[in-house]
């Protein structure tokens, strides 16, 4: 069944909120903030991991070299000049106020930050990709429950620190992978060892930014980011 992956990874998004919520009752201010900046340095790092994974390779002679950086830079320019054209995280932001009142959470002064964080950690990176299309095209969705496992653990710990905006990251991922497994056919052929390669190696990048943000506050527009994966997938393509 296409789109079966979405849903496991949909579902188990919304089971690990909704435990965060449970957890939630226990914590206090304290110790939320502690969580909060906590996750944030595990976050950066795991963005940074998957940045050296990409960037950094072994010669011959056994010494480090730095590969992509011209990739990096052309891609990170003219995508983040996109997204602040066309005010992406604007626009994320104002779903989220949207849902925010259609959810009666006006009170929540949190929410905003919840959900966007939230939905840019779980939605950011090739394996969201790469695994809708081996859903939709092979029936495996072993990468996509592999994601699932990992996204209920963060969103459980950022649900009982930041609140409950975090549970409704379910929302864009359901959008983004049900997208891509229903234009796999389109988009599969464009999907080179390359363009997954790019893409992991900027979204580890918008990763670690977001992790910036959790620990130090909002310093970063990563939602302005999210274009620089269509030029990292069509670099590779043309390069």
């Amino acid at each position: 069944m296409p789109g079966l992956g979405t849903i496991i990874n949909t579902v188990a998004i919304l089971a690990g909120g909704l435990l965060g919520l449970l957890f939630k009752k226990f914590l206090n201010e304290r110790i939320e903030t502690m969580l909060v900046k906590t996750l944030g340095v595990c976050v950066l790092f795991i963005g940074t991991g998957g940045t050296l994974s990409q960037m950094l390779r072994v010669t011959q002679s056994g010494a480090l070299e730095t590969t992509g950086t011209m990739m990096l830079i052309v891609c990170f320019v003219l995508g983040s000049a996109v997204g602040e054209l066309l005010d992406l995280e604007g626009k994320f932001e104002g779903f989220g106020v949207w849902l925010r009142r259609k959810t009666h959470n006006e009170s929540d002064t949190g929410f905003l930050s919840a959900f966007i964080n939230a939905s840019l950690t779980v939605c950011i990176g090739a394996m969201a990709i790469v695994g809708a299309i081996e859903d939709a095209l092979a029936g495996d969705i072993s990468l996509l429950c592999a994601k699932a496992a990992l996204d209920a653990v963060f969103v459980l710990v950022m649900t009982a620190s930041m609140g409950k905006g975090c549970i409704f990251s379910a929302i864009p991922v359901a959008i983004l992978q049900g997208a891509v497994t229903i234009l796999a056919r389109l988009i599969a052929p464009v999907l080179t060892d390359a363009a997954i390669a790019n893409l992991s190696y900027t979204g580890s990048i918008m990763i670690f930014c977001v992790g910036v943000n959790l620990v130090w506050g909002k310093t970063i527009k990563v939602a302005n980011m999210l274009p620089t994966l269509i030029f990292a997938a069509v670099y590779a393509f043309l390069f």
